[in-house]
């Protein structure tokens, strides 16, 4: 395993874990973040899924309040 792909399997996990990107940027050395997300974004199995939901429950809970 190359050096690169342990900084590929770091930033995978910091995203899948939630991590900041820019947390991830300092972490891997970059000096943008959008470096950082270029080089070693991902988009694993089930995180659309995942953002899809969290959206939904914002608004469902949104229109809840407006609701009264």
């Amino acid at each position: 395993m190359r050096f690169h792909d342990l900084q590929h399997s770091h930033a995978t996990q910091m995203s899948t874990s939630g991590i900041h990107p820019k947390i991830a940027q300092e972490r891997l050395g970059h000096s943008s973040i959008g470096i950082a997300l270029d080089l070693y974004s991902r988009v694993m199995p089930g995180m659309q899924e995942d953002a899809a939901a969290k959206v939904d429950a914002a608004m469902r809970a949104a229109i809840d309040k407006a609701a009264g």
